[in-house]
């Protein structure tokens, strides 16, 4: 694709650096997603995956760097202009995070009874129609305790993408489901991406999701980027890191027993000073 064909970011991260107190858990993370790309962001547990994916929904901000939405630096943004740009973004969490005390339907309506003026008739079609885009019709007067773990995923994200968002995040699609759900939600990210021409962004650790519907992948290791690459470049790397993930196999530690005790006398004598 020539430069000129090519169409602004609808995600731009640039030499995010991010602390917790002290520590420095991302360092000068780059990050373009292009509008309808599906990517995902992987690495081996913390390996900063979940601070990024917080930098991306601005509920943190950059030690340095600058992350823009639809062109937008969060960091600069207002509470007023970051509420509106959210919504023109659904997030799908992990859990499901769904209310226990409203029913599935009573849950997927919510952010349009929150968030706009419709009218009851509209409000009622739109939620059927993604309930039964998500295969949840007859599932609508359950409360959340009653259903299964990939109903929960399905309904989760039914309620992120209501409001027909232009972007959405989605943490660990997969997590916690069997081989045969998990296969089925991720043909329902790829035909909401299809149908609505959304763009999307996942956070797993599973590869079989990954290389099923991602058109690129991120791969961080110990806070930095290591590869920002297609499937077939992400499986022809010879990374010894990267060749760690995609093998199952924990990380070396290359630390000599020298050094880990000087690590570990240093920490013991600024504890106690």
């Amino acid at each position: 694709m020539s430069s000129a064909a090519t169409p602004a970011p609808v995600v731009e991260v640039k030499n995010l650096c991010s602390h917790y107190g002290e520590r420095q858990v991302l360092f000068d993370v780059d990050l373009e997603v292009y509008p309808g790309e599906i990517i995902a962001i992987m690495g081996h547990s913390g390996c900063g995956k979940t601070t990024l994916f917080r930098h991306l929904l601005g509920l943190k901000r950059p030690t340095s760097g600058t992350v823009r939405i639809f062109g937008n630096d969060l960091a600069a943004l207002g509470k007023k202009e970051l509420y509106a740009l959210r919504r023109r973004i659904g997030v799908a969490f992990q859990n499901g995070a769904l209310f226990s005390s409203l029913t599935l339907r009573e849950n997927i309506e919510l952010p349009l009874r929150e968030h706009t003026n419709l009218d009851e008739s509209t409000i009622r079609i739109m939620t059927r129609m993604k309930l039964e885009f998500m295969r949840l019709t007859e599932f609508e007067q359950l409360m959340p305790a009653q259903l299964s773990g990939g109903m929960l995923k399905r309904a989760g994200l039914a309620r992120a993408v209501i409001m027909d968002p232009q972007l959405l995040f989605f943490d660990e699609p997969s997590a916690g489901l069997d081989p045969v759900t998990s296969a089925d939600l991720d043909r329902l990210i790829l035909s909401l991406r299809d149908a609505m021409g959304m763009t999307v962004v996942i956070v797993t650790h599973e590869l079989q999701s990954v290389f099923t519907i991602a058109d690129r992948i991120l791969v961080l290791d110990a806070g930095r980027r290591i590869m920002m690459g297609t499937q077939d470049e992400v499986r022809a790397s010879t990374d010894p890191r990267i060749v760690s993930m995609l093998n199952r196999t924990p990380p070396e530690d290359d630390m000599d027993a020298d050094a880990r005790l000087e690590r570990l006398t240093t920490r013991t004598r600024t504890t106690w000073i």
